[in-house]
């Protein structure tokens, strides 16, 4: 093993060209020592760009083996390669390959930032460099604001940013005119003088005397490696100190994600619309979820506000064997005293009897029809009925029969039309009775909140109006903290020991509340996994334009791997690119979803939707994963990208 810095033995490099291979390098052989200045030549096609690919890690040899300061590089995998390409090398391309998004102190800053360099040494040490190199007034211009020259002494610090032992120029005049190409091959001397190892890659011998040593390709073939005379051998300086990288793992992982955070954030501010046209599948998506969520509940509430009007936690007794029975009119064992024997069992907050019939209800010339329910005194404890003028009659008045009457709000305002209604009486078909209170208004359950009605004691109903014993139903209220099906067990048990069968059936409310919460939740449910299939199409659009943009950014890539990118940084970049797209989508989509429940508040419907914070939480998390899944694919191929097939791609 020689002592040269670079060193290839025996490489040949060859290309697939459709049935046949075409053979590029052959069976090369050479030695570059430190501190060279080496020129290599030749026609277009002799090889020499495909070497040049090969000494500097962009490339890998087909047979042979190539030695880079006595480490060998053939077994190397991709990541020790672009470590190689961080500490060893410095590129200077033809046509730049700056960065457009990024101004010339980020574009120099690059490679610093794969090789793990704290922020402030590495921004400083592109400001010198630039200054450096006549750009001090140009630190934050972007490559569009830039000419030619100005754009290749941007690529030279970029070149030296992490040292630059081997600096590699393709070309480095082949895109400047005559003036900025001479002062680019002065630099490159003054670079030379420096210590800097430099090796040319050009097709131009007037290029090429600027060179100590000049190495001539021919079909892939050295035909000539010869020292040039006509440069003199100038003492070379040592080159300056690397800026050192940071030891601080975490630190430095902590400073890459944040960059890659940064770069991706440019990347959707360089590209709104293509990125708002990424978002709008999530955007729609996670409205949906979080809209159809909302939609649920507020249909849940506004349905078990009307259950409530039934009574809270109430289970109502009546004739027969269910809703529909054609007998039930013929069961008349339901009395007074069934209800008297349910007051007893410890669960029960209150119970009323219930009679009712629908008469036409006179007052003066008025006349309506409606219902008239006797009830007992408990009825309005029952149904939670609260007084708005008068009084509730009492359990004496139960007992005399007394012809007392309590309205509600519709009787009152369709009966007397805002005059006060206490004290005076009213005619239920032919019984007389006085009013001495009106209930507060309230909405009634499945949408009979017009209904009028009158409550009268069910003993003066029972006794003067319908000439009967038997109730129609018996209605109760249990205890708060009461389980209901227990209840209603209780009191079917109850019941049928005293009829000595069970001629009866009972409704729980409680029951139809559950019932309403299962449908409604099932309902959500089923709408919400079709708002999650928008969620999907919506993240198979973000991999399809993430694949589109990893097509349309591969020379950036390339330019990244070539200044020492990792593949898990550039997988990091274009992961968290993706993530933030649906990160943000899902912000725009919540913020939709409150528009749309907005909009409906506004229009006066009388329906609000009911925003669920677990619904927004699941949303976050479904956008981000969708990130993470679909984004993944696209990451991943841009981090497999060959760098010299990213670096041909314009």
């Amino acid at each position: 093993m020689t002592n040269a810095l670079l060193h290839i033995s025996d490489v040949s490099r060859c290309f697939a060209a459709g049935d046949q291979d075409l053979t590029v390098l052959k069976n090369v052989d050479l030695e570059i020592q430190r501190g060279e200045m080496v020129a290599i030549v030749g026609a277009s096609g002799s090889g020499k760009s495909t070497l040049m690919n090969i000494l500097g890690c962009l490339d890998k040899p087909s047979k042979g083996q190539y030695f880079i300061d006595g480490q060998d590089t053939s077994q190397m995998e991709a990541d020790e390669l672009a470590s190689l390409r961080r500490e060893h090398f410095g590129f200077i391309f033809q046509r730049y390959h700056l960065l457009g998004d990024l101004d010339a102190i980020a574009n120099v800053e690059v490679p610093a930032i794969y090789a793990g360099k704290d922020r402030h040494s590495r921004q400083q040490r592109a400001k010198d460099l630039l200054i450096r190199l006549g750009l001090g007034t140009r630190l934050d211009h972007k490559p569009s604001q830039l000419s030619g020259g100005q754009q290749q002494r941007v690529s030279v610090a970029r070149a030296l940013m992490n040292g630059g032992d081997v600096i590699l120029a393709d070309e480095p005049t082949g895109a400047l005119d005559s003036h900025s190409g001479k002062e680019m091959m002065q630099l490159l001397q003054e670079l030379h003088h420096d210590g800097h190892t430099i090796i040319l890659v050009t097709h131009d011998m007037d290029v090429a005397q600027f060179a100590d040593r000049i190495i001539e390709l021919k079909d892939g073939v050295i035909i000539q490696d010869y020292i040039n005379k006509q440069q003199r051998q100038i003492e070379q300086k040592q080159l300056e100190p690397k800026v050192a990288a940071n030891k601080n793992r975490f630190v430095t992982m902590l400073d890459r994600i944040n960059e890659a955070l940064k770069m991706a954030l440019i990347a959707m501010s360089s590209h709104r619309l293509r990125t708002f046209l990424t978002m709008l599948g999530i955007i729609i998506g996670i409205a949906s979820v979080v809209s159809v969520v909302a939609l649920g509940s507020g249909t849940q509430q506004q349905i078990l506000q009307n259950i409530s009007s039934l009574g809270t936690n109430t289970i109502d007794v009546r004739p027969g064997k269910g809703f529909g029975d054609r007998r039930s009119g013929r069961v008349r064992t339901l009395t007074a005293s069934d209800a008297k024997a349910l007051e007893n069992l410890p669960f029960i907050d209150s119970v009323t009897p219930s009679v009712s019939t629908s008469v036409t209800i006179r007052a003066g010339n008025q006349a309506v029809t409606g219902n008239v329910q006797g009830v007992g005194p408990a009825y309005f404890r029952v149904y939670d009925y609260q007084l708005d003028q008068g009084q509730f009659w009492d359990e004496d008045s139960v007992k005399t029969l007394a012809q007392e009457a309590v309205i509600d709000s519709n009787t009152s305002q369709e009966l007397f039309d805002g005059t006060d209604p206490i004290g005076k009486v009213i005619f239920l078909g032919r019984l007389p009775v006085r009013i001495i209170g009106v209930t507060q208004p309230k909405d009634q359950a499945f949408g009979l909140s017009d209904t009028l009605n009158v409550w009268v004691p069910y003993t003066t109903v029972s006794g003067r109006m319908l000439g009967q014993t038997y109730l129609s139903s018996i209605s109760i209220r249990l205890n708060q903290d009461v389980a209901s099906d227990a209840a209603e067990q209780s009191i079917i048990s109850l019941l049928a020991l005293r009829h000595g069968t069970q001629d009866f059936f009972t409704i729980n409310t409680d029951t139809i509340r559950q019932n309403i919460e299962k449908t409604t939740s099932t309902m959500t449910l089923l709408i919400s996994a079709i708002a999650v299939i928008s969620l999907i199409v919506g993240g198979i659009g973000v991999m399809n334009i993430m694949l589109v943009s990893v097509t349309e950014r591969t020379r950036e890539i390339g330019v990244r791997m070539a200044v020492g990118a990792r593949q898990n940084d550039i997988l990091r970049q274009f992961l968290i690119e993706a993530v933030l797209v649906c990160l943000c989508g899902g912000v725009l989509g919540i913020g939709l979803a409150y528009l749309i429940g907005f909009a409906l508040q506004s229009s006066g419907v009388g329906f609000q939707m009911i925003y669920s914070t677990n619904s927004i939480i699941a949303a976050f998390l479904c956008s981000t994963l969708i990130g993470v899944l679909f984004g993944f694919l696209p990451a991943q191929n841009a981090a497999k990208l060959d760098p010299i097939d990213a670096l041909a791609r314009d």
